[in-house]
C-alpha cells in the first residue's frame, strides 16, 4: 500500500483493496497488502474495509486497520482468513483473522493504541506468516527478508 499512516480521525481515508484476490502485480503496484500462494479457492471476504481491529501479536496488543481481507483453503483443506493490515506509522502487516478483534473506531483500547502510533513493533515478528503460504508482501511490511 501507500505507506500512508493514520490517526483516530483519519483511518477511513486509507485506500483499501477488496472485489477479488490480491496478485503479486497489486502488492508491486502498491494497491494491495499481500498475494498469497500455494492456496486454492481463494475469495475476499466479507468484511466492510477499513475495518478498525486491535491485532494480538505475540501477547501484545496493536492498533490498526484492515484494509485487505481473503480467505484461501491451504493444501491441507484448512480454510485461512488474512488480513492486510496498515499500522499508525504506515507500515503494513498480514495477520490471521482470528489473531484480531474487530472493534469500533470509538473502542478506547484502539484510539490509545493508535494514538500510541505502535512504535512498539519490532522486526523480528514475521517470521510464521511466510509459513502460511505468503506469497508476496508489499513495501513498508514487517517481513524480515
Amino acid at each position: 500500500m501507500n505507506g500512508k499512516g493514520f490517526d483516530g480521525r483519519s483511518w477511513t481515508e486509507l485506500a483499501t483493496f477488496s472485489g477479488r484476490c490480491a496478485t503479486a502485480h497489486d502488492v508491486d503496484g502498491g494497491a494491495a497488502v499481500f498475494a498469497l500462494g500455494d492456496t486454492w479457492n481463494g475469495r475476499t471476504m466479507p468484511m466492510t474495509l477499513p475495518q478498525p481491529v486491535i491485532w494480538w501479536d505475540e501477547d501484545e496488543e496493536k492498533g490498526a486497520v484492515a484494509v485487505q481481507a481473503e480467505a484461501h483453503e491451504t493444501e491441507d483443506g484448512e480454510l485461512m482468513e488474512v488480513l492486510g493490515l496498515v499500522l499508525p506509522d504506515g507500515r503494513t502487516a498480514v495477520a490471521l483473522h482470528e489473531d484480531v478483534d474487530e472493534v469500533d473506531a470509538t473502542d478506547p483500547v484502539w484510539s490509545a493504541l493508535v494514538e500510541d502510533d505502535g512504535s512498539a513493533f519490532d522486526d523480528e515478528e514475521d517470521g510464521e506468516l511466510l509459513d502460511m503460504g505468503l506469497d508476496h508482501l508489499g513495501d513498508g511490511t514487517l517481513d524480515d527478508e
